[in-house]
């Protein structure tokens, strides 16, 4: 039984908003640090954003900056990411991921290919005119 699941994902012109949603039936969110992440066909898995639960800090990749927001929903146990202003090159599968030290990982040149606690299975999103 998967661990993680990520829903919202779709076709969406360019400029247009999607709100991606990571949810558990296993486990508390809040008790994670919460990333994103995304990867295209022939391209590197990258970093998207994180969460940390302690005290609700993020992080952000230069790319999507200004255009995404990590946020959390306790009372329903799930994390969203909203993007906003949606371009071509943000087409990929948009994976959630759980894991106690993913936070302390952000900005090491492997951060988006450790081994970390619990992945989602993605959801594809697609930016097309």
């Amino acid at each position: 039984q998967v661990q993680l699941v990520e829903s919202g994902g779709g076709l969406v012109q360019p400029g247009g908003s999607l709100r991606l949603t990571c949810t558990s039936s296993e486990f508390n969110l809040d008790y994670y640090d919460i990333g994103w992440f995304r990867q295209a066909p022939g391209k590197e898995r990258e970093g998207v954003a994180c969460s940390r639960p302690s005290d609700d800090s993020t992080q952000y990749a230069d790319s999507v900056k200004g255009r995404f927001t990590i946020s959390r929903d306790s009372a329903k146990n799930t994390v969203s990411l909203q993007m906003n202003g949606l371009k071509p090159e943000d087409t990929g599968v948009y994976y959630c991921v759980a894991d106690h030290l993913l936070w302390a990982r952000w900005g090491a040149s492997d951060f988006a290919y450790k081994a970390y606690e619990h992945w989602g299975q993605g959801t594809q999103v697609t930016v097309s005119s």
